[in-house]
């Protein structure tokens, strides 16, 4: 039973203005395909190259993600700590630093210059891409990981630590599970963010086809070139973005937690 909550009618006009900004500009794209030579068009061997390349390393990149986010969120939610707003600030500096400016920076660590060059220089290769998107997509999954443990309480957590359980055993069988759909959710967007990443990787890894050259840098190449290989490429980003984002917004709902009434879930998870 669906229940109106009085939503004024221009929240509405202003609302469909808002969705027609993101809309419009896809459906013209749309239209500007060719699609008589659609799929020639996005199966050249370059373009398949720099497809695969990008799914291979945001997958990579998605996992490291995990690997250093999830402990980062839960510090910055559970561990007080002097200095904890400059942390989160620094670790969220991604999200609004120009991504140029971030290949800058990771060249400077990592280049053949820099301050780890001479022992670690991976700069203009493969591993460079997946650092590059790391770099950039680590902060969304940070950031809606947090915002959950911090909206979960500690309620749960307290009554399993009463029960004698150990604090990994806290995280493994009552925080992660609370947690579970802002970890999924998190990861996707991660994934979709490191898709879609063009300026740090260009900077920090170059565009070598097979090697460094993702999607969006061979999308850049091809509006050079091939005004409708661009366009076409365009569009399949924009097809794997949706459903991405649409794939983290069901996982998020379908693995959406029920509340818990009682103790006696945490107490069989603390077991």
């Amino acid at each position: 039973m669906s229940i109106r909550l009085g939503v004024p009618r221009w929240i509405v006009v202003v609302a469909a203005v808002g969705g027609l900004f993101i809309v419009l500009p896809l459906i013209a794209m749309a239209a500007r395909v060719d699609w008589a030579d659609f799929i020639p068009l996005i199966t050249s061997p370059s373009s398949v190259d720099a497809l695969l390349l990008s799914l291979r390393t945001s997958l990579l990149a998605t996992a490291a993600c995990l690997v250093l986010g999830v402990p980062m969120a839960i510090v910055l939610a559970r561990v007080p700590f002097t200095g904890s707003r400059v942390v989160r600030a620094v670790v969220l500096l991604p999200l609004v630093l120009p991504p140029v400016v971030g290949g800058l920076a990771l060249l400077a660590l990592y280049g053949r210059r820099g301050l780890l060059g001479g022992a670690l220089e991976v700069a203009f290769s493969t591993p460079a891409v997946v650092i590059a998107q790391t770099f950039v997509a680590l902060p969304f999954l940070v950031l809606s990981l947090e915002g959950a443990l911090r909206s979960a309480g500690e309620r749960y957590e307290a009554v399993a630590a009463t029960l004698g359980a150990r604090p990994s055993t806290v995280l493994f069988r009552v925080t992660l599970p609370l947690v579970l759909p802002a970890i999924v959710s998190g990861s996707i967007l991660s994934f979709a963010r490191a898709l879609g990443e063009f300026g740090a990787t260009l900077t920090f890894a170059g565009s070598l086809q097979g090697v460094t050259r993702t999607l969006p840098l061979e999308i850049y190449l091809q509006r050079e070139t091939d005004p409708d290989a661009a366009v076409a490429l365009s569009l399949v980003l924009v097809a794997v973005a949706i459903a991405v984002v649409a794939v983290a917004h069901g996982a998020g709902e379908g693995l959406r937690p029920r509340r818990v009434s009682a103790d006696a879930d945490v107490r069989a998870r603390a077991a």
